[in-house]
């Protein structure tokens, strides 16, 4: 259950998750704007290459036009894409990999605040150091974080497994003297 905690410094509204809340294994990764991809079609080299998820999350993709990648699991999308080829390749075998996640953003109570590479199984503790680590003020029990696919900022309970996902944007805040 998250509690009201009130307006967060970005004038966005913030609830107060507890540190077990939404920590656990994460949902299955969906594919968003920024994303980079290589996509590998079996015997077919000019279908094969790194594609980028664009920002109304799509990819233009050779035969088959735009396709929709965005809010899709890989999985998703390399069905999709299969499905798309059919029309045009006989029996098309898809594979699909992330090759580079799009960027996670921090701000704040940090020394160097800004737009940092996502790398797999990133923690908060592992931004903060990535971004020069925490400036005398910050508060370093709580962190507000806005989702890549929420509009709403949470505070969580800060501790050495809080994760960070690639689009999300990290806020570190002041503490209270």
């Amino acid at each position: 259950m998250a509690l009201t905690a009130g307006a967060g410094a970005l004038g966005a509204c913030s609830t107060m998750a507890p540190a077990s809340e939404d920590l656990g294994a994460p949902a299955e990764y969906r594919l968003g704007a920024g994303d980079q991809i290589r996509i590998t079609v079996f015997n077919e080299p000019d279908l094969t290459g790194p594609f980028t998820v664009g920002s109304q999350g799509t990819i233009a993709y050779p035969l088959v036009g735009s396709i929709r990648a965005g809010g899709l699991t890989v999985p998703e999308f390399t069905s999709a894409l299969q499905t798309a080829l059919g029309t045009y390749v006989r029996n098309p075998s898809v594979a699909i990999e992330i090759t580079n996640y799009r960027p996670f953003f921090i701000l704040g109570e940090v020394q160097r605040p800004g737009t940092y590479a996502y790398s797999a199984n990133l923690t908060v503790p592992n931004a903060v150091a990535t971004a020069g680590g925490f400036t005398y003020r910050a508060n370093r029990s709580r962190v507000f974080i806005r989702r890549a696919n929420e509009n709403v900022e949470r505070a969580y309970d800060l501790t050495v497994a809080t994760p960070v996902l690639p689009g999300d944007t990290v806020r570190i805040g002041e503490r209270l003297f």
